[in-house]
């Protein structure tokens, strides 16, 4: 006798097939996806979508920027693998729809009327009695009960037979909407995600592939970057300025852009913004003319915030405003120049332009060489709240911090108008420029000076913003106003100290000043000592023998570090700086004499404001050494030119959503609040002119209600309930007993 072995049974095709097939049209795998894709969402909602990569570094780092940005997460709901998921769950709800609603239509069209008799005593509600009318009126009672209460009814005439006595079964169905519930929710999500998918980027992309469309990176568009005027879907952005009109809006995509042209142009006739008293805006609308070549006459809207326009199928939102082109007047302040120097002609450039280039002999003694001018934006309007301003801290900050560029408490005073808990002090200080500054290698420093002064601690200053990338915040140069509210005297002073002449010449007024008139050797001294003084703060004499020269305070302290022992460096700084103010004081009066100005007095009640003054001023200089830029560019005059930014749309796949949105709402509905509900009624004569009757009910869901409803209908049918442990005799009528 051989054994032999049983065959193995490898899967075929089909039954990978159907095993797939089940998988996908399973509910636990729609389930699945689902929430992967609410997960998906969340991460949507907390990350901001489509900004700009540097802003996703300095929020997260450079290793976890990358990473997430590789996933996609930056433009989530455009991502190939959220569109797959998304494809994925319509085609599993499809199925679950296309293999349950057969059956469920099918249970809708019966009333399962053929049901056995004996079945009834299996139900959780079931109830049997007697009547003593005949079967005939019972049965004509009964339908007339159902009827009335809503019930659909179907009766069914039966002969005894082997499987049962003769009688009558009558079947009644209510609330059968909860079943056709089912099909709506799940029709819903298909028709919301097709919608969303329709509304997304995969036309947008599945137009990329099949036409080679390649996005480009800025400048000039080619054609392998313009889409069709007639492309059914889509979401971009067109800029229009005031008195222009155009038509060529701008899909932003991970790689790049594609030019989206419009069937009609858009003409932005005026913009109009009104602000709330915090400085943020609280209207802002564009007047536009649509011209479309096939119409004879244009049309004009207002397009506002939440009451966009449509044309052509096409919506038009109002995202956001900005510069449009702004004519703008720029005075050059030239720090490193001399006042025989420093006259330099208004620079004219206009916001947005492009790089135009400088004097190249403003940069002659920077090491940077010429420069070019980007001028990026004009802000008219800057409210911010300075309640929270802190002399203390901020004269604190002065002192220790020599190069005093960066201000911590500058930045509650500067930066974004939202609102902040506390006490506030709104204050509109004026409008500002924001400019770059870019050097022959293509590096590039960002500025923003105000036009105003600001009052901060007391004291009215201008700010000479400067940043070195777009993650950092501005560091300000704060410069004391001068009793014109105008930085002129400031100015005149520094450009004085470029000036060895002019410093000699207010080293001797100091040491004719703080000396007695018989004491000339002591006048010659304490002048050397200005002489010194000054050029060390000017930066024109080194603190020790091949150091680099530095200025400003930084520089005497270097000095004093090489030149005086350690026990004796207080008493020698604070000696220093005394003689550095009174040269300083007297150098301000020799610039003001040779502008042909009368000089000032710090002497009595009278010189406390110039006190003050050259207490900032001090400061301010030793700061201005390490401004990165040998000039200032101040706001000298402006003609604004607002432009705004529209949002256009062509979303066929939204009246899809809504039409998802009603379905999802009627089958949440039928599901949760209607119950379904069956009732059977066994009737039977009883062979002595009376009929039996049996009664039993399924609802969808066991509740009180349900039990109450039983309760009404026993009532009606059967009349009052005996006791269920004593069932009515076969042989005599009696009252019905429920069980």
């Amino acid at each position: 006798m051989t054994a032999t072995a049983l065959p193995s049974h490898r899967p075929s095709a089909s039954d990978w097939r159907r095993q797939a097939l089940e998988l996908l049209s399973s509910m636990r795998f729609a389930i699945a996806l689902l929430t992967v894709i609410c997960i998906a969402s969340a991460i949507g909602t907390v990350v901001k979508q489509g900004e700009p990569l540097v802003n996703y570094v300095d929020q997260f780092g450079p290793f976890w920027a990358d990473v997430f940005g590789a996933l996609g997460l930056y433009r989530i709901y455009s991502t190939g693998w959220f569109l797959v998921i998304l494809a994925f769950l319509v085609t599993s709800t499809s199925l679950c729809i296309a293999r349950n609603a057969p059956k469920i239509l099918a249970d809708l069209r019966t009333h399962k009327e053929h049901i056995r008799e004996q079945a009834l005593q299996a139900f959780h509600h079931h109830a049997t009695g007697e009547r003593a009318q005949p079967l005939a009126q019972t049965q004509t009672e009964v339908l007339q009960v159902l009827a009335q209460q809503g019930w659909s009814v179907k009766a069914q005439q039966r002969e005894a037979s082997a499987r049962g006595e003769a009688g009558l079964m009558i079947g009644a169905r209510l609330g059968a909407v909860n079943k056709l519930g089912y099909i709506a929710a799940h029709g819903a999500i298909v028709l919301i995600c097709l919608g969303g998918l329709f509304d997304g980027d995969l036309i947008i992309k599945a137009q990329m592939w099949a036409q080679g469309l390649q996005p480009f990176q800025g400048g000039t568009e080619t054609e392998r970057g313009r889409l069709s005027p007639t492309n059914p879907a889509y979401r971009a952005q067109l800029f229009v300025p005031e008195g222009a009109r155009t038509n060529a809006a701008v899909i932003n995509l991970e790689d790049g852009m594609l030019l989206q042209p419009l069937p009609f142009d858009i003409e932005l006739k005026k913009f109009t913004v009104d602000y709330y008293a915090t400085g943020m805006p609280k209207r802002f609308a564009s007047d536009i003319v649509i011209h479309d070549p096939r119409v004879a006459e244009p049309k004009a809207f207002t397009v506002e915030v939440n009451h966009p326009v449509v044309y052509d199928g096409v919506t038009i939102f109002q995202s956001s405003f900005e510069d449009g082109g702004s004519s703008v007047r720029l005075k050059p302040l030239r720090l490193d120049a001399t006042p025989a120097q420093a006259a330099a002609a208004s620079v004219e450039s206009t916001v947005g332009q492009g790089a135009q280039p400088l004097a190249p002999e403003w940069f002659a003694h920077s090491a940077q060489g010429p420069m070019q001018l980007e001028v990026s934006n004009l802000r008219v309007i800057n409210v911010e709240n300075l309640a929270e301003a802190r002399s203390a801290q901020a004269a604190t900050d002065a002192a220790t911090d020599t190069r005093g560029v960066n201000v911590s408490e500058l930045t509650k005073h500067l930066g974004s108008g939202a609102k902040s808990p506390g006490n506030k002090d709104l204050v509109n200080i004026g409008p500002s420029i924001t400019y770059k500054l870019r050097d022959g290698a293509g590096q590039a420093r960002e500025y923003q000076n105000f036009m105003a002064p600001v009052k901060l601690d007391g004291r009215m200053v201008f700010l000479f913003g400067v940043r070195d990338t777009p993650a950092e915040g501005f560091r300000y140069l704060r410069v004391p106003a001068d009793p014109n509210t105008s930085v002129d005297t400031w100015l005149r002073l520094r450009q004085a100290l470029n000036d060895e002449a002019m410093r000699t010449e207010a080293a001797r007024r100091f040491g004719r000043m703080a000396a007695p008139a018989d004491r000339t050797e002591l006048q010659g001294q304490l002048a050397d000592s200005a002489q010194k003084a000054l050029g060390l703060f000017a930066g024109a004499v080194v603190a020790r023998e091949g150091a680099q020269p530095v200025g400003g305070l930084q520089g005497l302290s270097d000095f004093i570090e090489a030149a005086v022992p350690e026990a004796q460096r207080e008493q020698a700084s604070a000696t220093l700086v005394r003689i550095l103010n009174g040269a300083l004081f007297e150098l301000l009066n020799v610039s003001l004499e040779r502008a042909g100005q009368q000089p000032w007095s710090a002497e009595g009640d009278a010189g406390e404001p110039v006190r003050d003054f050259m207490t900032q001023a001090v400061l301010a200089l030793s700061d201005a050494y390490f401004y990165p830029s040998p000039v200032l560019l101040t706001l000298e005059g402006f003609v604004p030119k607002q432009a705004s930014v529209f949002q256009v749309t062509r979303t066929p796949g939204r009246n899809v959503v809504y039409l998802g949105c009603v379905l999802l709402i009627v089958g949440v509905f039928a599901m949760l609040y209607i119950r379904e509900r069956r009732l059977w009624i066994w009737l039977q004569d009883d062979g002595a002119g009376g009929t039996r009757i049996k009664l039993a009910l399924s609802s969808t869901r066991q509740t009180l209600d349900t039990d109450r409803e039983f309760n009404r209908l026993r009532e009606t049918l059967l009349g009052a309930a005996t006791d269920p442990a004593a069932p009515p005799s076969p042989s005599a009528p009696s009252a019905p007993t429920a069980a």
